[in-house]
């Protein structure tokens, strides 16, 4: 998707990677209304999710849905996430987060959107974000309404 951004900038994001905990899930399990937004993203976007999987929960929670999961050490994973942003190419993705494990993805991606879930948010992120949001909802809704992402970037 390409978005032109009066007073931004042009956007071409192809990819939009996501956090799981805290992120796109809380305690573990994603929001039915969630679900029902990946699906409708993937018709413009390839999806990734990659996460510690701290709750064990992901594989079972993703399943059907059009991503690639990828699972990574706790110990590395903030490493891990920016590596895969950069490997696809940061200039065309999109990530959304929560954690500390986030911080480096955030500064490899073109667009990065920090959610504040009631699982917290890392404070230091906020300084690396594009966009701060209230809910996993209203990330993706950023991605699917090109004029909510316009009016919160522009000039």
């Amino acid at each position: 998707m390409r978005f032109e951004i009066p007073g931004y900038g042009i956007l071409t994001l192809e990819n939009v990677l996501m956090d799981f905990n805290g992120t796109i899930a809380v305690d573990g399990l994603i929001k039915e209304g969630v679900k029902q937004r990946i699906a409708r993203l993937a018709e413009n976007y390839r999806l990734y999710v990659l996460t510690s999987d701290t709750q064990k929960t992901a594989a079972r929670e993703l399943a059907g849905l059009p991503v690639t999961l990828e699972i990574y050490s706790t110990a590395h994973a903030g490493e891990s996430k920016y590596r895969f942003a950069d490997r696809l190419g940061g200039p065309f993705c999109a990530c959304i987060g929560n954690g500390r494990n986030d911080l480096l993805m955030f500064n490899a991606a073109a667009l990065s959107i920090a959610v504040l879930e009631s699982e917290g948010l890392y404070a230091p992120l906020l300084a690396t974000a594009n966009v701060l949001v209230r809910s996993s909802e209203e990330a993706l809704d950023l991605l699917l309404d090109e004029k909510r992402l316009l009016s919160v970037l522009r000039g």
